[in-house]
């Protein structure tokens, strides 16, 4: 069992910045790939960015890409979202999850390959 608890939501203006974290516990975090989802109100959960085991690997969604920088501290057991350049459109609960894997570069994009998820931390972007 894997515990995820994110931290650093909060409310920032359009064009501010955020750092999101993600506290792991309960199995060797180093084992995990790592994500970031969002879920905005009426919308489905969507992958943000991604991250290989080692942090050689990563993934940003197109609507991200450029502003957001996922990176991980495996001696922490903690996985990072740096977000820039925050717009409205980027109002969502936020949420970490973990897919165990057994290749050290693999990054995974599908919800349902993620075994163990947080309960998620709010981004209200005003404009």
């Amino acid at each position: 069992q894997v515990q995820l608890v994110e931290s650093g939501g909060g409310l920032v203006q359009a064009g501010g910045s955020l750092r999101l974290s993600c506290a792991a516990s309960g199995r060797t975090f180093s084992n995990y790939a790592m994500g970031w989802f969002r879920q905005a109100p009426g919308k489905e959960r969507d992958l943000v960015a991604t991250i290989s085991r080692t942090g050689g690997s990563t993934y940003y969604a197109d609507s991200v890409k450029g502003r957001f920088t996922i990176s991980r501290d495996n001696a922490k057991n903690t996985v990072y979202l740096q977000m820039n350049s925050l717009k409205p459109e980027d109002t969502a609960v936020y949420y970490c999850a973990a897919d165990h894997h057994i290749h050290s570069e693999y990054v995974s994009l599908l919800s349902y390959e993620y075994d163990y998820w947080g309960q998620g931390t709010q981004v209200t972007v005003s404009s």
